[in-house]
């Protein structure tokens, strides 16, 4: 992923909450053809570092060719607005503000056990916070194993990471203010970019 310096990020913490909460990302491959495939992943933590965990469909073409030691890209997309150059003081183009994860790795196949461990995991991350929620445990073994069949998952251990954090920092003081001043009429992901952008504004006095 090209990120201008001004919009590189080394912070850890943005990159694992970006992971959690944007967590339905791009899982990216070129092994015959490029190929991509929109899948849940999970951020699993371990002492000293950390992996992913996806699952595709076995029927999806890309399950028939990936393979142990096989190089992915996966691409997760965090908060974004759009910036109108009518915000601005002067004449300039619009753009795009927006926080972005690139996670490039090696496969790892699953085991039955690990893609069990994967699916339940997966599931109680969301499903608890439903009012009823399901829990692969309440699903019944028997059930759970057939549907296993079509489940195809994998790891994905991090050789390179990727952070960006465009939040118009190449902006003029007057100019930052009346963007973060849109944004916060605006919707709830905008909203949200404009407090990044005001927490910036704070930490720069």
């Amino acid at each position: 992923m090209y990120i201008p310096k001004l919009y590189r990020s080394d912070d850890e913490v943005l990159m694992k909450k970006i992971i959690r909460k944007h967590g339905f990302a791009l899982l990216i491959s070129c092994r015959e053809k490029l190929a991509a495939t929109h899948a849940m992943f999970l951020l699993k933590e371990k002492p000293d570092h950390f992996y992913l965990e996806t699952h595709i469909s076995k029927a999806n073409p890309q399950a028939d060719v990936l393979q142990n030691g096989d190089e992915v890209l996966c691409d997760f997309l965090g908060k974004h607005a759009y910036i109108s150059s009518s915000w601005y003081n002067h004449l300039n183009v619009s753009t795009w503000n927006y926080e972005a994860v690139q996670v490039r790795g090696t496969v790892q196949l699953m085991t039955d056990d690990e893609l069990y461990a994967h699916l339940a995991g997966l599931t109680a991350q969301y499903e608890m916070k439903q009012k009823c929620p399901v829990l692969v445990e309440d699903m019944g073994e028997a059930f759970v194993q057939e549907e296993m069949k079509g489940a195809f998952g994998i790891s994905v251990i991090p050789t390179e990471i990727h952070i960006a954090s465009k939040l118009s920092q190449n902006r003029k003081q007057t100019d930052f203010r009346n963007i973060i001043a849109e944004l916060e009429q605006g919707s709830e992901g905008e909203r949200e970019i404009a407090a990044k952008m005001r927490k910036l504004l704070q930490e720069s006095h």
